[in-house]
């Protein structure tokens, strides 16, 4: 290796890596440096050894989460609503952007970009504040009309099979902006002489959008997909949390593997069986990020993450 050419890149390049020096800091304090407290999962944690002082206990904590009873219904519950949010979100996502491409008029496409884009910036507790006040049995605006038009209110916070739509539906309204500016960037990047031919050839607007604008956004979606992927067993713990919160009567349907862990946490004190959860977590993550990698660099690799 040629360590002049090594520092003669750093000095070339000093303001790139300057830029980037704030990610990189971010990532190995939040991201690598707490990737120590792996080994509690491993011990039997108590307060005066600490994190290395602590006596190990080998796979006990991983026993115990599975023997809990706990372990399938929080990672069935994990992966299907994000299953759910990868296809609903990227869907309804794809559809606004291309909406926003067709329909003509800059100051129409700006405003309608802002109102969708509004959503994402409002806080989850916010969020679950409005769900609660209208989907409340009592005083709730969705009860409340249904009252008022002669009806039985609906025990929405104490019905579980109705949480899965409910989150799907407030996952999908929120997300709506923010996935839409990318591919609506995605869009406006693709090649106009494409569209030119197109038109020149006789195609329509759906046609073009089936022939031109779907096939050259099939990288991005690969990438998007690929990345929410690897976090398909990590659940939106400010969502779950903000909308259910401890309601036990919707855990069977609501409970996710980062909902579980916060719970063990604060009510059981189990700061080990907590730590065993989370490498399960990671570990699933990691497993299935890999196997869907290898599944798309062995169709196109040009379209793997690496």
């Amino acid at each position: 290796m040629n360590r002049h050419g090594f520092w003669a890149d750093v000095v070339k390049y000093r303001v790139i890596l300057l830029m980037l020096a704030p990610a990189v800091l971010f990532y190995l304090l939040f991201a690598y440096v707490p990737m120590v407290g792996i080994i509690l999962a491993f011990k039997h944690y108590d307060y005066a050894g600490g994190i290395f002082g602590s006596p190990w206990n080998g796979l006990d904590n991983i026993r115990f989460f599975f023997e809990s009873g706990d372990a399938w219904r929080v990672t069935r519950n994990t992966a299907l609503y994000n299953i759910a949010f990868i296809i609903v979100n990227n869907g309804l996502q794809i559809f606004a952007a291309i909406m926003l491409f067709e329909v003509g008029g800059k100051w129409f496409r700006k405003i309608t970009q802002s109102i969708l884009f509004l959503p994402y910036f409002i806080s989850w507790v916010v969020v679950g504040s409005i769900a609660y006040n209208l989907l409340n049995y009592d005083i709730g605006t969705v009860n409340v009309f249904i009252k008022a038009i002669g009806m039985e209110p609906i025990d929405i916070y104490n019905t579980p099979s109705y949480w899965p739509y409910i989150l799907v539906i407030v996952s999908a309204w929120k997300l709506l902006g923010y996935g839409t500016v990318m591919y609506l960037a995605a869009i406006t990047s693709i090649d106009t002489e494409m569209y030119e031919a197109a038109e020149i050839d006789g195609a329509n607007i759906f046609q073009r959008v089936m022939k031109v604008t779907i096939p050259n956004l099939y990288p991005t979606v690969i990438i998007l997909m690929l990345l929410a992927v690897g976090n398909i067993f990590r659940g939106d713990f400010g969502m779950f949390y903000n909308m259910v919160g401890n309601n036990g009567v919707l855990f069977s349907s609501t409970d996710v593997i980062d909902t579980y862990v916060f719970r063990s946490l604060i009510t059981t004190n189990e700061i080990g069986m907590s730590a065993a959860a989370g490498v399960y977590q990671s570990v699933l993550g990691f497993v299935t990020i890999m196997l869907v990698n290898y599944a798309v660099r062995k169709h196109d690799k040009d379209r793997a993450l690496f």
